[in-house]
């Protein structure tokens, strides 16, 4: 459990460090990587209190949800339909689950 806290340390260090600004157009992207990615963090974290955590389904779990989010943004973009909205939902309502189990169990505990 350290190294996850330490990967997130250094992280924000490097990002305050190197500020990187992203161009509007890819707002709506980034956006949608972002929660997916998020959603990818907790479900792995929720997995490893569980003792189910695997590195293969958390790796693949990773890449796809961020490939679904990006491929569904661009599609929206081609439609001219907000499908990130779609994504942003989804993603958004299993972080708050992800959230609320490990809650529970650190309540319980």
């Amino acid at each position: 459990m350290v190294l996850p806290i330490i990967g997130l340390i250094i992280g924000v260090i490097i990002g305050t460090i190197f500020p990187i600004s992203i161009p509007a157009e890819y707002a709506k992207f980034m956006s949608v990587a972002l929660l997916a990615s998020l959603d990818s963090v907790f479900g792995g974290l929720r997995a490893g209190i569980e003792e189910k955590f695997d590195n293969t389904v958390f790796i693949t779990g990773f890449f796809t949800n961020a490939l679904l989010a990006a491929g569904l943004v661009y599609i929206g973009e081609r439609l001219g339909i907000d499908l990130y909205y779609v994504a942003l939902l989804a993603f958004g309502l299993r972080v708050f689950q992800n959230l609320a189990i490990i809650r529970r169990y650190f309540l319980k505990k």
